[in-house]
Order: C-alpha cells, then sequence, then structure tokens
C-alpha cells in the first residue's frame, strides 16, 4: 500500500523507520494529548511498529508511514486504524488517527495525508463513516477534523482528560 500526495509519500511502516519513529514517540510536545507517557527506548518505537504491521496482517488496514517527498524524511504517521477494542463504544469501526514531528506543524501535512487516508477510506474501502477522535486541549487536532468536514457528535472522559468524539458519513465528504 503506498499512496502519493502532491508533497507526501504515504507507505507501511517498516522496521527501518524505527529511529525517526523514536523521536516522534519519545517527544512530549508530540505525545502530550495521547495519554501514554513517551517512550524511552528505541526499542519500544519497534514494538510499536511491530504492532503496526501486525494490524495490516490482520485488519487489512493501520497507520501509515507518512515521509516528506523533499526530504525523504518519516515525518510521522496518519491513516485508517479499524478500532479493534472499544473507544467511546465504538469497536470494529474506522478510525482517523495522525501524529507528527513539531518540526512538521503548520504546514498543512496533517490535513494533507489525511484527505488521503479518507479518499482511501470511502472510495477503496466502501466505508459509510469515519471516526476520528482528539483530545479537547489539543487545538491543532480539533481545527484539522473540523476542516476535514468531521462533526463533533460526543465527548467522552480519557485518564488523561475530555475527548471530543467526530464522525465523517460518506454523504458529508467533500474530496
Amino acid at each position: 500500500m503506498k499512496i502519493e500526495t502532491k508533497r507526501l509519500i504515504l507507505r507501511k511502516l517498516e522496521e527501518t523507520d524505527v529511529e525517526r519513529m523514536f523521536l516522534l514517540d519519545s517527544n512530549p510536545e508530540v505525545m502530550k494529548y495521547i495519554g501514554v507517557p513517551v517512550l524511552t527506548e528505541q526499542s519500544e518505537s519497534l514494538g510499536v511498529i511491530r504492532m503496526i504491521q501486525k494490524q495490516y496482517e490482520e485488519n487489512g488496514t493501520g497507520r501509515l508511514a507518512v515521509i516528506e517527498k523533499e526530504t525523504g524524511l518519516l515525518i510521522g504517521w496518519s491513516g485508517l486504524k479499524l478500532l479493534t477494542e472499544a473507544i467511546n463504544g465504538y469497536k470494529n469501526v474506522l478510525d482517523l488517527g495522525y501524529r507528527y514531528l513539531p518540526e512538521s506543524w503548520g504546514k498543512g501535512y496533517a490535513l494533507e495525508a489525511a484527505k488521503a487516508s479518507l479518499e482511501l477510506g470511502f472510495r477503496d474501502m466502501n466505508a459509510e463513516i469515519i471516526y476520528a477522535h482528539a483530545h479537547s486541549g489539543n487545538e491543532g487536532s480539533n481545527h484539522i477534523l473540523k476542516k476535514l468536514g468531521f462533526e463533533k457528535t460526543g465527548e467522552f472522559t480519557e485518564p488523561d482528560g475530555i475527548c471530543n468524539w467526530y464522525e465523517l458519513p460518506r454523504g458529508k465528504y467533500t474530496p
């Protein structure tokens, strides 16, 4: 699976991505609204990559590495994941998510990659609805989801605070 946009390549995560993935997983600013502690060992990021690779095999989808074409560097991940454990009471639904290194923030990459992921979900995977959630304090992520056309339909409590729940039905998606 490989998706190209104007400035990005989205592809399956590989074990060779571990160094850049660890930059993401160990950054307190990136992990601020995730509800899990920053990782302290590169081997932990390798475990994350292997977990996502298992999702590709078992569920046919998972988060994808986001590579900046200009530099060839992994700048984050984005994409659709099948929720196999309930979040906000929802299970076995497609969830859009993303995480980026701070130097990539504010450049429109999250929006660009998310649009490509939504296109994949609605066109290729024939999804009727795609869900997303973001910590209420994460202004950037909430802004992106609204810009993509997601509608906030509720809130739920996580150990680290209130999260907003979003839905985007196929009929309301505009590429």
